[in-house]
């Protein structure tokens, strides 16, 4: 099915932007909203942990990452441009409901490698990015989550690097790490340093291309799941039946007592000295 209407929500790792999506997905209207583009195009793989500490001159924290992978899913990778335009038919039809709405998720962080491998189809080489994204995707629009909190927000990132664990559904067994999470400093900072660009190069492109996302924060999102979804709706112009149901809200919060002794560390070690 080719979408009547799209939108991308943008993001930055663990903003809050998986919860989102599935409250979206929880309607029923609003598509499936997934990563669909997340493949780099050097290895047809996501980020791997290595490759979120690019320009980190740290021997401990590299050797700290060893080995960690999340290599266990074959790599997308696209000979030509016909065959990315096929993957896009694909994903256009796991990702569109029946009212003809698709969604994806984006990240900052491998938005040019989406753009490049859109750019391997003839008809979207030479277009500028707003307008590339604009005709490949009908009726855009943006939606934009971000946290308040970015310390939570790069410890979470920094224990997902660690342990692969990336998201969990309540009434699932919990997944066990095979190995001790480690607290890094240095680690958390650059996570949180790299966060803080990857959100000013969003509102950068959307202040430069006259773009007004709807704006979600976690922080808000989170009390008012279903609230935030139906909000999401009317901004986006989708029909909502008088009575809407939600499907069961599924997934589980992964903030543990690990996470707050790491955030209170972090804060004790990052204050200033008298």
């Amino acid at each position: 099915m080719h979408p009547r209407l799209s939108y991308l929500v943008c993001a930055t790792p663990r903003s809050g932007s998986t919860l989102l999506c599935e409250a979206l997905i929880n309607t029923g209207l609003a598509g499936h909203p997934k990563e669909y583009f997340e493949a780099l195009r050097h290895s047809g793989l996501p980020r791997r942990p290595r490759e979120y500490f690019t320009g980190l001159d740290n021997a401990e924290v590299l050797d700290l990452l060893g080995e960690y992978s999340t290599l266990d899913r074959a790599p997308k990778r696209f000979a030509h441009g016909e065959e990315y335009a096929r993957y896009l038919d694909q994903v256009f039809e796991e990702g569109t409901t029946p009212n003809g709405v698709f969604g994806a998720k984006v990240m900052w962080g491998y938005l040019d490698d989406f753009v490049g491998n859109l750019r391997e189809i003839a008809t979207y080489r030479d277009l500028p990015v707003p307008e590339l994204l604009a005709t490949v995707f009908p009726d855009l629009r943006y939606i934009y989550v971000t946290r308040r909190d970015k310390v939570r927000q790069a410890v979470s990132l920094w224990k997902a690097i660690q342990n692969s664990i990336w998201g969990q559904q309540e009434g699932s067994p919990a997944p066990q790490a095979n190995h001790k999470l480690v607290f890094h400093v240095e680690a958390i900072d650059h996570l949180l340093r790299g966060t803080v660009d990857q959100e000013e190069a969003w509102r950068r492109y959307f202040a430069e291309n006259n773009i007004q996302p709807f704006h979600v924060i976690y922080e808000e999102l989170v009390p008012s799941y279903e609230q935030t979804a139906l909000d999401t709706l009317h901004y986006l112009h989708i029909d909502i039946p008088e009575r809407i149901v939600f499907k069961e809200r599924r997934m589980k919060r992964q903030a543990n007592a690990l996470s707050e002794e790491w955030v209170q560390r972090y804060h004790a070690l990052k204050v200033p000295a008298p």
